[in-house]
């Protein structure tokens, strides 16, 4: 195959396969099909313009009319001239197809429908990516730039799948690549036919003065293997550092989850690894704050809730985000006669916590926050736009402190339609023992507070449910049935079984995720660690609004309205912020005699802090992962001197002194010459077999500009070769190393920087090093051979 069609086939499987990254994006998959014929025709168009050949704009010219005729006779025949060419009506078809695709983007969440419009944007997209490919790659012979438009063809995928396309995609799109890099460079070298004579050394030639047998394969191998490992490097070492790792509640935001060794939670489906938090080792400090409210017990620290349960798991709904308000708008449902307090918290986040989401108590009125953040007003959450992460942010929120009264919950009335018909869906799948059981537990109640009530207490005090958080997560309806059978279980249970129960019950609910308030310090701040993370149902009451319940027996607190007997002290304006000072009490329930011995030793059944006595604090990364990181640090570091590395050990070698003998004298004067014909190839002078030695020194002294010493010395070094190679009684020569440092330096003084740097970080004649390898490895599967040939005759003579 000639090197254009290589080229050309190259280009259109790297475009497929970044494209393939869009295809989580839309279901069904069809679109893909159409993309192909279309970015085949493409590219046989263009294969057959360049063998005409026409010139490279008009080749690219036509690729594109013909890319355009096609898509016209698949997206808009009716409206077309004869079915295929593009009038007015037709443009006219494709803009309101581009702004139909658009809505449609903007509606529908991931995986969205295959509409007409969201088809042209995709195929038309895809189109216009390989023509760019084609053109750059093939077309004007340069494939280095065309990953510029696959770059951004994945990018787009990406960055629609909220950043959690998946590892796989950008494997083929990075092959893809490569694939076109490797063409390319192969096609460039067989132009030049076999390579110079130096690439291979026959046995029994002195080094340095090799014949020409050499071929292209060694470097086109070179290229490929180092294509892999630049490649495997690329994914393996963000698999490897931890600080690269990222979640929901200790790691880089939504869509991307993990659960591995820091306890990620992913905002598509937090629940599944909150439990890896819970069981850290130590409780790392992710948040401080300081607040002036009357007490903390309450303070949980709301990131985002989840309102959809489509029966494999509960998450949360995609919904617009705007700017954020100075002052948030009114919670929703909460009516000016529930008692509450504005209260000021003032957070700093820990510069290794880095999510997308803010945690604030629940419900903000007014945030003040540096970075990009945008606000969701239906969840009432913070979200970064634009890669904004919580690293490192200090931030500060006003909030409500809201107390209503049980009589408040118990006379609230029905729930708004729209509220009650999104919030109390439950899928099909859900086994009716989820209902029964929540019938059953409620019988007798007289309202939804009531019945809210008794599921929080069946859950946290008389089912006999234990707390574990050993027991495998689950999400789905399977897991709620397990659990009700098994009574153990974490927040993650307890949370979206109530959750789920209560819709049953008719009673709007979602999961909220988030932290529990923390401990409190000595100095009259909070921290709160990984452990703290948590999950708790939040149930509707119209006008009271979203409402926190406590099912979680030994976890966080179980609010006062909650408790019939409980009263309040009284109704406060949330138009007077309350001045009064953070009270140091801990966050924490206080520790029973009922707490088994197991939870008690895990510091699960709360207590108050000893006074004096600072909490355990953020102790600073493991050992164990500093070392793992620096070692990894290194071995980024070292692989890229590794070629610095080799070349001087290799000059060393060659330079230093040998035997007394004539024999070692000769050996180093030949190797004083490959040394200086190697150093010229590390600037660009590559060498030639088919040259003697004299007039291989000329053309070192005429390309590499040499001058004076510099260039005598060459000459000098290639008289004493010829000493050796050719005179009947051989008068090596003396000062070879001088004479080596002499050239050495007269090419560094007439190179540029560029050449300098090339010369000392990727000196062109480690090449060696691949070739060494590869003699070495046929040389033993020559011995190999001869082996067993040898087994294979000494029986047939024994016969």
């Amino acid at each position: 195959m000639s090197g254009h069609g290589r080229l050309t086939l190259c280009a259109f499987a790297a475009t497929l396969m970044a494209a393939g990254s869009m295809l989580p994006l839309v279901t069904p998959a069809s679109w893909f099909l159409q993309a192909v014929f279309l970015v085949a025709l493409q590219s046989g168009i263009g294969a057959a313009a360049r063998r005409v050949p026409l010139a490279r704009p008009l080749t690219v010219l036509v690729q594109a009319l013909v890319s355009l005729l096609a898509v016209t006779l698949v997206f808009a025949r009716e409206q077309a001239i004869a079915g295929i060419v593009p009038g007015p009506e037709a443009l006219t078809r494709f803009a309101d197809l581009m702004r139909a695709g658009g809505d449609d983007v903007a509606r529908y969440a991931i995986p969205a429908p295959d509409s007409d419009g969201i088809k042209l944007m995709l195929v038309g997209g895809v189109l216009v990516i390989g023509l760019a490919v084609d053109a750059l790659a093939v077309t004007f012979r340069s494939a280095a730039p065309a990953g510029l438009p696959l770059l951004a063809l994945y990018s787009v995928a990406a960055g629609l799948s909220g950043g959690g396309a998946s590892w796989l995609w950008f494997l083929l799109a990075a092959s893809g690549y490569l694939l076109l890099l490797l063409a390319e460079g192969r096609d460039r070298l067989s132009q030049w036919g076999r390579v110079f004579g130096g690439a291979r050394r026959p046995q029994g030639t002195a080094a340095g003065f090799e014949g020409g047998s050499g071929t292209a394969l060694a470097p086109i191998r070179t290229g490929r293997r180092i294509g892999v490992v630049a490649l495997g490097v690329a994914l393996a070492v963000p698999a490897a550092l931890p600080a690269l790792d990222g979640g929901l509640l200790s790691g880089s935001g939504p869509g991307e989850g993990g659960g591995r060794g820091g306890g990620t939670i992913s905002a598509v489906n937090p629940l599944v690894s909150l439990q890896d938090n819970l069981n850290q080792p130590e409780n790392k400090e992710a948040l401080r704050y300081r607040t002036n409210a009357p007490a903390t017990q309450d303070l949980y620290l709301r990131i985002l809730a989840l309102d959809q349960f489509n029966g494999q798991e509960w998450k949360t709904s995609d919904r617009r985000v705007g700017d954020v308000p100075d002052r948030l708008p009114s919670p929703e449902g909460l009516n000016s006669d529930v008692p509450a307090t504005q209260i000021e918290t003032s957070i700093s986040a820990a510069g290794w916590y880095g999510q997308s989401y803010l945690p604030m108590p629940y419900p903000a009125t007014e945030v003040r926050a540096k970075g990009k953040w945008r606000y969701e007003p239906t969840g009432r959450t913070l979200v970064g736009d634009d890669g904004q992460k919580t690293n490192g942010a200090q931030y500060t929120v006003k909030s409500l402190l809201l107390r209503p009264t049980a009589k408040q919950l118990a006379d609230a009335g029905p729930p708004p339609t729209a509220v009650k018909r999104t919030y109390t869906k439950v899928p099909d799948s859900l086994p009716a023992v989820v209902r029964e059981t929540a019938t059953r537990v409620t019988q007798g109640s007289a309202n939804d507070y009531e019945r809210a009530v008794k599921l929080q207490d069946w859950f946290s005090s008389s089912g006999g449910f234990t707390y574990d958080t050993s027991v495998s997560s689950g999400t789905g309806t399977e897991a709620i049935v397990r659990f009700l059978e098994d009574k153990e279980g974490f927040c993650v249970h307890f949370s979206f079984s109530m959750a789920a129960m209560a819709r049953t019950l008719g009673i709007p609910a979602r999961v909220a995720v988030g932290f529990t308030p923390g401990t409190s310090r000595t100095d009259g701040s909070m921290s709160v660690g990984l452990q703290d993370a948590h999950a708790w149902p939040e149930l509707y009451f119209d006008g009271v609004g979203w409402t926190r319940f406590e099912p979680t027996p030994s976890r966080g607190s179980v609010p006062d309205y909650t408790r019939p007997e409980t009263t309040t002290d009284g109704p406060t304006s949330p138009a007077e912020p309350s001045t009064e000072a953070s009270a140091p009490a801990s966050a924490g329930p206080t520790a029973s005699d009922s707490c088994p011995a197991q939870l008690r030793r895990q510091g699960e059944c709360g207590g108050p802090v000893e006074q004096g006595v600072a909490p355990p604090t953020d102790g600073g990364t493991p050992t164990s992962t500093v070392v793992g990181a620096g070692l990894a640090v290194l071995a980024l570091l070292l692989v890229p001197l590794l070629p610095l590395l080799w070349r001087t050990r290799a000059r060393a070698r060659r330079l230093g002194s040998g035997g007394r003998t004539s024999a070692d004298a000769a050996s180093r004067t030949l190797a004083a010459w490959l040394e200086i014909t190697d150093t010229a190839w590390d600037y660009g002078i590559g060498p030639d077999g088919s040259e003697t030695p004299r007039r291989a020194a000329a053309r070192i002294v005429r390309v590499g500009l040499l001058e004076g010493e510099a260039a005598e010395a060459v000459g000098r070094v290639a008289g004493a070769v010829e000493q050796v190679l050719y005179a009947p009684r051989p008068q090596p020569g003396t000062g070879l190393a001088a004479d080596v440092r002499r050239v050495r330096e007269g090419l560094a003084a007439s190179a540029g920087r560029s050449a300098k740097l090339h010369a000392l970080l990727a000196p062109r004649s480690s090449v060696r090093v691949a070739w060494a390898v590869s003699d070495r490895r046929a040389a033993l599967a020559a011995r190999l051979n001869a082996w067993v040939a040898g087994l294979v005759r000494r029986p047939s003579r024994q016969q």
